[in-house]
Protein backbone atom coordinates (compact mmCIF):
# COMPACT_ATOMS: atom_id res chain seq x y z
CA UNK A 1 0.00 0.00 0.00
CA UNK A 2 1.16 3.48 -0.74
CA UNK A 3 2.75 5.43 1.41
CA UNK A 4 0.74 8.45 2.27
CA UNK A 5 3.76 10.87 2.23
CA UNK A 6 4.07 9.79 -1.38
CA UNK A 7 0.76 10.52 -2.51
CA UNK A 8 -0.61 13.33 -4.32
CA UNK A 9 -4.17 14.96 -5.13
CA UNK A 10 -4.54 17.64 -7.94
CA UNK A 11 -7.42 20.70 -7.59
CA UNK A 12 -8.60 23.18 -9.63
CA UNK A 13 -11.34 25.82 -9.66
CA UNK A 14 -12.84 26.50 -13.37
CA UNK A 15 -15.46 28.47 -14.84
CA UNK A 16 -17.08 31.00 -13.50
CA UNK A 17 -15.95 32.50 -10.43
CA UNK A 18 -18.40 32.14 -7.11
CA UNK A 19 -18.31 32.93 -3.56
CA UNK A 20 -17.16 29.62 -1.36
CA UNK A 21 -14.30 28.46 -3.79
CA UNK A 22 -11.88 29.16 -1.26
CA UNK A 23 -13.77 27.43 1.71
CA UNK A 24 -13.43 24.61 -0.97
CA UNK A 25 -9.56 25.08 -1.72
CA UNK A 26 -9.21 25.50 2.36
CA UNK A 27 -11.03 22.87 3.56
CA UNK A 28 -10.05 20.03 0.58
CA UNK A 29 -5.99 21.62 1.87
CA UNK A 30 -6.37 21.01 5.41
CA UNK A 31 -8.27 17.18 4.77
CA UNK A 32 -5.29 16.41 2.45
CA UNK A 33 -2.68 17.71 5.26
CA UNK A 34 -4.33 15.87 8.19
CA UNK A 35 -3.75 12.57 5.78
CA UNK A 36 -0.25 13.68 5.06
CA UNK A 37 -1.11 13.85 1.47
CA UNK A 38 0.13 16.26 -0.82
CA UNK A 39 -2.24 18.58 -2.85
CA UNK A 40 -1.61 20.40 -5.81
CA UNK A 41 -3.63 23.53 -6.67
CA UNK A 42 -3.55 24.27 -10.50
CA UNK A 43 -3.97 27.58 -11.73
CA UNK A 44 -6.39 28.88 -13.98
CA UNK A 45 -8.75 25.84 -14.08
CA UNK A 46 -7.98 23.22 -16.93
CA UNK A 47 -5.20 25.98 -18.34
CA UNK A 48 -3.03 25.02 -15.34
CA UNK A 49 -2.80 21.65 -16.05
CA UNK A 50 -2.17 22.33 -19.88
CA UNK A 51 0.50 24.24 -19.02
CA UNK A 52 2.02 22.47 -15.90
CA UNK A 53 1.14 25.69 -13.99
CA UNK A 54 1.04 25.07 -10.32
CA UNK A 55 1.38 25.44 -6.67
CA UNK A 56 1.24 22.95 -3.06
CA UNK A 57 -1.42 23.60 -1.32
CA UNK A 58 -0.07 23.35 2.23
CA UNK A 59 -2.11 24.94 5.29
CA UNK A 60 0.08 28.24 4.84
CA UNK A 61 -1.30 28.41 0.74
CA UNK A 62 -4.64 28.42 2.59
CA UNK A 63 -4.38 30.16 6.05
CA UNK A 64 -6.90 33.67 5.82
CA UNK A 65 -8.94 32.65 2.56
CA UNK A 66 -12.33 31.21 4.20
CA UNK A 67 -13.60 34.65 3.98
CA UNK A 68 -12.18 35.77 0.28
CA UNK A 69 -14.37 35.87 -2.93
CA UNK A 70 -12.79 34.39 -5.93
CA UNK A 71 -10.36 31.81 -5.91
CA UNK A 72 -6.51 31.89 -4.78
CA UNK A 73 -6.14 29.77 -7.94
CA UNK A 74 -7.55 31.91 -10.34
CA UNK A 75 -10.05 30.42 -12.81
CA UNK A 76 -10.84 30.15 -17.10
CA UNK A 77 -13.20 28.74 -19.30
CA UNK A 78 -10.63 26.85 -21.21
CA UNK A 79 -12.20 23.30 -22.52
CA UNK A 80 -9.09 21.04 -22.63
CA UNK A 81 -11.27 18.77 -25.28
CA UNK A 82 -11.19 21.46 -27.76
CA UNK A 83 -7.45 22.29 -27.52
CA UNK A 84 -5.23 20.66 -30.03
CA UNK A 85 -3.35 17.76 -28.42
CA UNK A 86 -4.94 19.12 -25.10
CA UNK A 87 -5.95 15.49 -23.54
CA UNK A 88 -2.50 14.35 -23.77
CA UNK A 89 -1.39 17.36 -22.30
CA UNK A 90 -3.38 16.98 -19.50
CA UNK A 91 -2.41 12.72 -19.26
CA UNK A 92 1.29 14.15 -19.56
CA UNK A 93 1.24 16.90 -16.37
CA UNK A 94 -0.56 14.67 -14.21
CA UNK A 95 2.17 11.62 -14.88
CA UNK A 96 4.81 14.15 -14.85
CA UNK A 97 3.41 15.39 -11.68
CA UNK A 98 2.60 12.03 -9.89
CA UNK A 99 -0.83 12.99 -9.19
CA UNK A 100 -2.98 10.05 -8.26
CA UNK A 101 -6.54 12.22 -9.17
CA UNK A 102 -8.23 15.55 -9.41
CA UNK A 103 -10.74 17.47 -7.49
CA UNK A 104 -12.41 19.08 -10.38
CA UNK A 105 -14.12 22.51 -9.11
CA UNK A 106 -16.69 23.75 -10.99
CA UNK A 107 -20.09 24.17 -13.08
CA UNK A 108 -21.61 22.64 -15.83
CA UNK A 109 -19.09 23.32 -18.30
CA UNK A 110 -15.75 22.21 -16.35
CA UNK A 111 -17.53 19.22 -14.70
CA UNK A 112 -18.82 17.82 -18.30
CA UNK A 113 -15.00 17.85 -19.02
CA UNK A 114 -14.08 16.14 -16.07
CA UNK A 115 -16.79 13.58 -17.41
CA UNK A 116 -15.67 13.06 -20.62
CA UNK A 117 -11.94 12.87 -19.96
CA UNK A 118 -13.13 10.34 -16.90
CA UNK A 119 -15.15 8.26 -19.16
CA UNK A 120 -13.16 8.04 -22.44
CA UNK A 121 -9.50 8.44 -20.92
CA UNK A 122 -10.23 6.81 -17.54
CA UNK A 123 -8.55 10.26 -15.85
CA UNK A 124 -9.57 10.29 -12.13
CA UNK A 125 -11.61 12.77 -10.61
CA UNK A 126 -13.89 13.62 -7.75
CA UNK A 127 -16.42 16.64 -8.68
CA UNK A 128 -17.50 19.51 -6.77
CA UNK A 129 -20.30 21.66 -8.23
CA UNK A 130 -20.37 25.45 -8.32
CA UNK A 131 -22.64 27.84 -9.68
CA UNK A 132 -24.35 30.82 -8.42
CA UNK A 133 -27.48 29.61 -10.49
CA UNK A 134 -28.12 26.59 -8.83
CA UNK A 135 -28.84 24.68 -12.04
CA UNK A 136 -26.72 21.26 -11.04
CA UNK A 137 -28.46 18.68 -11.33
CA UNK A 138 -28.33 15.68 -8.09
CA UNK A 139 -27.63 18.59 -5.93
CA UNK A 140 -30.86 20.61 -3.88
CA UNK A 141 -28.22 23.75 -3.06
CA UNK A 142 -24.85 24.78 -4.65
CA UNK A 143 -22.55 26.79 -3.13
CA UNK A 144 -22.30 30.61 -3.89
CA UNK A 145 -26.18 30.61 -4.92
CA UNK A 146 -26.97 32.02 -1.15
CA UNK A 147 -24.59 34.49 -1.52
CA UNK A 148 -25.73 35.51 -4.84
CA UNK A 149 -29.18 35.84 -3.65
CA UNK A 150 -28.45 37.45 -0.65
CA UNK A 151 -26.78 40.62 -2.85
CA UNK A 152 -29.63 40.99 -4.96
CA UNK A 153 -32.37 40.50 -2.09
CA UNK A 154 -30.33 43.89 -0.81
CA UNK A 155 -30.17 45.41 -4.18
CA UNK A 156 -33.84 45.03 -3.84
CA UNK A 157 -34.60 46.69 -0.83
CA UNK A 158 -32.51 49.74 -1.84
CA UNK A 159 -34.44 50.02 -4.87
CA UNK A 160 -37.65 49.47 -3.20
CA UNK A 161 -37.18 53.13 -1.63
CA UNK A 162 -35.72 54.77 -4.14
CA UNK A 163 -38.94 53.51 -6.76
CA UNK A 164 -41.26 54.61 -4.22
CA UNK A 165 -39.50 58.22 -3.73
CA UNK A 166 -39.65 58.60 -6.98
CA UNK A 167 -42.92 56.48 -8.48
CA UNK A 168 -40.49 54.64 -11.17
CA UNK A 169 -40.83 51.14 -12.29
CA UNK A 170 -37.46 49.93 -11.87
CA UNK A 171 -36.24 46.80 -13.50
CA UNK A 172 -33.76 44.60 -12.17
CA UNK A 173 -31.69 42.43 -13.91
CA UNK A 174 -30.15 39.41 -12.19
CA UNK A 175 -27.97 36.48 -13.33
CA UNK A 176 -29.13 33.16 -15.01
CA UNK A 177 -28.41 32.15 -18.77
CA UNK A 178 -31.15 28.84 -18.46
CA UNK A 179 -32.85 29.04 -15.12
CA UNK A 180 -34.60 31.29 -12.89
CA UNK A 181 -33.03 30.35 -9.42
CA UNK A 182 -31.70 33.53 -8.26
CA UNK A 183 -34.74 35.75 -10.15
CA UNK A 184 -37.40 33.80 -7.71
CA UNK A 185 -35.42 33.50 -4.36
CA UNK A 186 -34.53 37.06 -4.45
CA UNK A 187 -38.00 38.51 -6.00
CA UNK A 188 -39.51 36.19 -3.12
CA UNK A 189 -37.10 37.39 -0.28
CA UNK A 190 -37.02 41.21 -1.89
CA UNK A 191 -40.81 41.48 -2.64
CA UNK A 192 -40.91 41.96 -6.05
CA UNK A 193 -44.41 42.94 -7.76
CA UNK A 194 -43.02 40.79 -10.92
CA UNK A 195 -40.56 38.27 -11.52
CA UNK A 196 -39.93 37.14 -15.02
CA UNK A 197 -37.37 33.82 -15.08
CA UNK A 198 -36.24 31.94 -18.00
CA UNK A 199 -39.01 29.05 -17.82
CA UNK A 200 -41.42 30.90 -18.36
CA UNK A 201 -42.07 33.40 -21.41
CA UNK A 202 -43.63 36.49 -20.59
CA UNK A 203 -46.29 38.68 -21.69
CA UNK A 204 -45.62 41.97 -21.98
CA UNK A 205 -48.74 43.35 -21.47
CA UNK A 206 -49.41 41.25 -18.60
CA UNK A 207 -46.57 42.88 -17.00
CA UNK A 208 -47.62 46.53 -17.85
CA UNK A 209 -51.35 45.00 -16.02
CA UNK A 210 -49.77 43.94 -13.22
CA UNK A 211 -47.98 47.44 -12.91
CA UNK A 212 -51.03 49.46 -13.33
CA UNK A 213 -53.17 47.44 -11.11
CA UNK A 214 -50.63 48.23 -7.95
CA UNK A 215 -51.18 52.20 -9.61
CA UNK A 216 -55.10 52.27 -9.01
CA UNK A 217 -54.05 50.67 -5.50
CA UNK A 218 -51.91 53.55 -4.90
CA UNK A 219 -49.06 52.27 -5.20
CA UNK A 220 -47.25 54.03 -7.75
CA UNK A 221 -44.04 52.23 -7.91
CA UNK A 222 -42.99 48.96 -8.79
CA UNK A 223 -39.90 46.17 -8.78
CA UNK A 224 -39.73 44.06 -11.85
CA UNK A 225 -36.83 41.49 -10.89
CA UNK A 226 -36.01 39.79 -14.37
CA UNK A 227 -33.13 36.77 -15.12
CA UNK A 228 -31.02 38.02 -17.58
CA UNK A 229 -32.14 34.42 -19.72
CA UNK A 230 -35.60 35.64 -19.89
CA UNK A 231 -37.71 35.65 -22.85
CA UNK A 232 -40.95 37.58 -23.92
CA UNK A 233 -43.77 35.59 -25.68
CA UNK A 234 -45.21 36.26 -28.51
CA UNK A 235 -43.42 38.39 -31.77
CA UNK A 236 -41.40 40.26 -29.31
CA UNK A 237 -39.22 37.37 -28.77
CA UNK A 238 -38.47 37.20 -32.00
CA UNK A 239 -35.34 39.16 -31.78
CA UNK A 240 -33.76 37.41 -28.62
CA UNK A 241 -34.61 34.06 -29.94
CA UNK A 242 -31.88 34.15 -32.86
CA UNK A 243 -29.73 33.75 -29.70
CA UNK A 244 -28.97 31.33 -27.19
CA UNK A 245 -26.82 33.77 -25.09
CA UNK A 246 -27.67 37.96 -25.24
CA UNK A 247 -25.44 40.44 -23.78
CA UNK A 248 -26.11 41.38 -19.94
CA UNK A 249 -28.34 44.35 -19.64
CA UNK A 250 -29.51 43.79 -23.12
CA UNK A 251 -33.62 41.92 -22.08
CA UNK A 252 -33.89 44.49 -19.33
CA UNK A 253 -33.54 47.56 -20.83
CA UNK A 254 -35.62 46.22 -23.80
CA UNK A 255 -38.34 45.78 -21.13
CA UNK A 256 -37.85 48.89 -19.60
CA UNK A 257 -38.79 50.74 -23.20
CA UNK A 258 -41.55 48.24 -23.78
CA UNK A 259 -42.71 49.39 -20.03
CA UNK A 260 -42.56 53.42 -20.81
CA UNK A 261 -43.95 52.92 -24.25
CA UNK A 262 -46.88 51.16 -22.90
CA UNK A 263 -48.12 52.96 -19.52
CA UNK A 264 -45.89 56.16 -19.97
CA UNK A 265 -44.29 55.44 -16.68
CA UNK A 266 -40.74 56.74 -15.85
CA UNK A 267 -39.23 53.64 -15.80
CA UNK A 268 -34.91 52.73 -14.99
CA UNK A 269 -33.12 49.83 -15.28
CA UNK A 270 -30.51 47.46 -12.70
CA UNK A 271 -28.33 45.17 -14.15
CA UNK A 272 -26.43 43.51 -11.11
CA UNK A 273 -24.31 41.72 -13.31
CA UNK A 274 -21.20 40.33 -11.65
CA UNK A 275 -21.76 41.99 -8.40
CA UNK A 276 -23.57 38.54 -7.63
CA UNK A 277 -20.60 36.91 -8.15
CA UNK A 278 -18.30 38.67 -6.20
CA UNK A 279 -17.12 39.87 -2.59
CA UNK A 280 -17.50 37.66 0.72
CA UNK A 281 -19.65 34.44 0.44
CA UNK A 282 -22.08 34.25 3.25
CA UNK A 283 -22.31 32.11 6.18
CA UNK A 284 -24.31 29.55 4.73
CA UNK A 285 -22.28 28.89 1.76
CA UNK A 286 -18.69 29.07 3.52
CA UNK A 287 -20.40 25.97 5.55
CA UNK A 288 -21.78 23.87 2.39
CA UNK A 289 -18.23 24.74 0.25
CA UNK A 290 -16.39 23.73 3.80
CA UNK A 291 -18.73 20.43 3.74
CA UNK A 292 -18.52 19.97 0.30
CA UNK A 293 -14.84 20.18 0.60
CA UNK A 294 -14.22 17.38 2.86
CA UNK A 295 -16.15 15.00 1.57
CA UNK A 296 -14.33 15.50 -2.04
CA UNK A 297 -11.42 14.87 -0.02
CA UNK A 298 -12.49 11.76 1.61
CA UNK A 299 -13.77 10.54 -2.05
CA UNK A 300 -10.40 10.78 -3.36
CA UNK A 301 -8.76 9.73 -0.49
CA UNK A 302 -10.47 6.41 -0.50
CA UNK A 303 -10.45 6.17 -4.45
CA UNK A 304 -13.86 6.77 -5.32
CA UNK A 305 -13.29 8.46 -8.77
CA UNK A 306 -15.54 9.50 -11.26
CA UNK A 307 -18.32 11.12 -8.51
CA UNK A 308 -19.74 14.22 -7.67
CA UNK A 309 -20.19 15.72 -3.92
CA UNK A 310 -23.64 16.47 -3.28
CA UNK A 311 -26.35 18.13 -1.04
CA UNK A 312 -29.41 15.82 -0.81
CA UNK A 313 -31.80 17.10 2.58
CA UNK A 314 -29.05 17.90 4.59
CA UNK A 315 -26.86 15.02 4.19
CA UNK A 316 -23.25 15.48 2.24
CA UNK A 317 -23.70 12.28 -0.39
CA UNK A 318 -22.13 11.76 -3.70
CA UNK A 319 -23.30 11.13 -6.89
CA UNK A 320 -22.18 9.61 -10.46
CA UNK A 321 -20.39 12.61 -12.20
CA UNK A 322 -21.92 11.96 -15.55
CA UNK A 323 -25.69 11.87 -13.65
CA UNK A 324 -24.86 15.02 -12.08
CA UNK A 325 -24.24 16.48 -15.86
CA UNK A 326 -26.44 14.86 -17.66
CA UNK A 327 -29.60 18.17 -17.78
CA UNK A 328 -29.71 20.90 -16.34
CA UNK A 329 -31.93 21.73 -13.01
CA UNK A 330 -34.73 24.04 -13.83
CA UNK A 331 -36.47 26.14 -11.53
CA UNK A 332 -38.49 24.15 -9.08
CA UNK A 333 -42.17 24.34 -10.15
CA UNK A 334 -43.44 24.79 -6.27
CA UNK A 335 -41.09 27.83 -5.89
CA UNK A 336 -42.60 29.22 -9.02
CA UNK A 337 -46.14 28.77 -7.44
CA UNK A 338 -45.07 30.90 -4.71
CA UNK A 339 -43.53 33.51 -6.74
CA UNK A 340 -47.28 33.52 -8.52
CA UNK A 341 -48.73 34.01 -4.93
CA UNK A 342 -47.14 37.56 -4.74
CA UNK A 343 -45.90 38.65 -7.95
Amino acid sequence: MMDNRERKLGILTGGGDCPGLNAVLRAVAHRCARRGVMLVGYRNGWEGVLERDSIVMDRAAVKGILPLGGTILGTSRTDPLVVPGGVDRIEATLAHDGIEGLVVVGGDGTLSAANELATTRGLRVVGVPKTIDNDLAATDFTFGFDTAVGIATEAIDRLHTTAEAHNRVIVVEVMGHHTGWIAAYAGIAGGADVVLVPEQAFDVEAVCERIQARERQGRGFSIVVIAEGARPSGGGATSFERRARVRPGEISFWLAEEIERCIHTETRTVVLGHIQRGGTPSPHDRVLATRFGVHAADLALAGEWGRMVALQGNQITAVPLETAVREVKRLDPAIWEIVKVFA
